[in-house]
């Protein structure tokens, strides 16, 4: 009670006599306000929890998956999508391009220099990378005519080709068996 005081003292509340008795009406709010707080606090206890999994469902599905699925399989490829599985077992190349997370060749298109500068990027490429960037070579060469422009990353396992060859490339991998 003493610090309701202080408090009201502080804001000017306590000084002079107000209007119509509010501040004895002000002081009893208070002072039932702090006794029933000091009550209901060693009088009320919470009752237990209650556990119930039976909505749990729609929290589950609010959570993302924590790994892709393997993907189905199909009747006939590639499926309407365009999507064809890699070889079961594996082509014995020298090296290797491991699909995507989602199950995708990784080859992608790269824009830099405002839209100047066009590039198809190789990723996950395991064993001789050097190998597989001649066979590319080769191959664009063929396609276009020219002699292909690439750069090899070794630490991050990647080839980069000037041009957009995506489609091709990726026609190609697959036809490879990846």
């Amino acid at each position: 009670m003493a610090t309701l005081a202080f408090a009201l003292a502080r804001v000017g509340l306590r000084k002079g006599p107000l209007l119509g008795g509010w501040r004895q009406r002000l002081l009893a709010a208070a002072h039932t306000r702090q006794a029933s707080a000091e009550t209901s606090s060693t009088e009320q206890k919470y009752p237990g929890i209650i556990e119930s999994t039976n909505e749990y469902r729609f929290v589950e599905r609010l959570i993302p998956p924590s790994r892709v699925p393997v993907p189905p399989k199909h009747d006939s490829y590639p499926t309407p999508s365009g999507w064809s599985p890699p070889q079961d077992p594996p082509p014995d190349l020298p090296y290797f391009v491991r699909r995507s997370r989602m199950h995708n060749i990784p080859v992608y298109t790269d824009t830099t220099f405002r839209g100047c500068r066009k590039m198809t990027v190789i990723r996950k490429i395991e064993g001789d990378i050097w190998a597989l960037e001649n066979e590319v070579k080769e191959f664009i060469t063929q396609l276009s005519g020219r002699t292909a422009v690439t750069q090899v990353n070794e630490v991050s396992c990647m080839i980069r080709v000037k041009g957009f060859f995506e489609q091709e490339l990726k026609k190609w991998l697959l036809d490879k068996g990846f």
